[in-house]
């Protein structure tokens, strides 16, 4: 469960987005007659109000409530985590080789597999800079083990998972080129699960990712950063400012109808 400063944390950094949304934001300047008109300005303008906030949602909420759920669990937590600039030409070489396997569908992806390779040759050959990758969310445990996250949206496109793929493995060669006994587990994250109750379905990823071991989804995310069953409170902190929101928001949208 969240402790009361969690919830107090969570409510502020939702209640900042929102506020600063409604003081900045303005809908697009697009001409909708027969829309406006069917379904008021209001509405329109909600509309286009959302579809803003998806755009922003993983950096303005997602990733400052993922950093309050995890800082008291987790000796280091940071965001936007530059993952490192080089790697090794031989492991450079071995990702080009698994991910043209995995794409020709004659490699199966394996998580452990694939880590056990690069941990071979993750220092051998000329060191080739890169341009630096950032991990959305940076997890330190007190053992020394690392975590990498990359959030994602909750239906990404099936010609991205290519690079979702190539940049964890990225991410594991540049970490042991710098360490080869580091302990690196990176994830592709989605925050929730949007074919709920059924299990989540991007069938399309699990010719690329090992589904088990790169992709965490909805609960199973959120309770790992708060070290316990914390998913249930995460969405009751969300609807209680949705509910002390209700006038604020009903009054900003309220303004396109006069």
């Amino acid at each position: 469960m969240l402790n009361e400063q969690q919830k107090y944390n969570i409510e502020n950094i939702l209640k900042s987005c929102l506020r600063d949304k409604f003081q900045h934001y303005k809908p697009e300047s697009k001409v909708m007659p027969f829309h406006t008109r069917l379904l008021g300005n209001d509405r329109m303008a909600l509309f286009s109000f959302i579809q803003s906030l998806n755009t922003s949602f993983g950096t303005a909420i997602f990733e400052p409530v993922a950093v309050a759920l995890a800082q008291i669990n987790f000796e280091v937590v940071e965001r936007q985590k530059v993952v490192g600039a080089e790697i090794s030409r031989d492991a450079l070489a071995l990702i080009d080789n698994i991910m043209r396997e995995l794409k020709a569908a004659i490699r199966h992806p394996s998580r452990d597999n694939e880590i056990a390779a690069i941990r071979k040759v993750a220092q051998q050959g000329k060191m080739i800079r890169i341009k630096p990758t950032k991990a959305d969310l940076y997890l330190k445990v007190k053992n020394g083990d690392l975590y990498f996250f990359d959030i994602k949206s909750a239906k990404p496109n099936k010609g991205e998972f290519e690079g979702f793929k190539r940049t964890l493995l990225e991410w594991t060669a540049v970490c042991l080129g710098e360490n080869p006994e580091a302990n690196i587990y990176s994830k592709i994250a989605i925050p929730y699960n949007p074919y709920e109750p059924e299990p989540y379905a991007r069938r399309t990823m699990a010719g690329m990712l090992d589904l088990s071991k790169e992709l965490i989804v909805a609960e199973e995310f959120w309770n790992f950063l708060g070290c316990g069953n914390v998913y249930n409170d995460l969405l009751d902190c969300f609807k209680r400012v949705g509910i002390e929101l209700k006038q604020e928001t009903d009054d900003y949208f309220a303004r396109f109808n006069r």
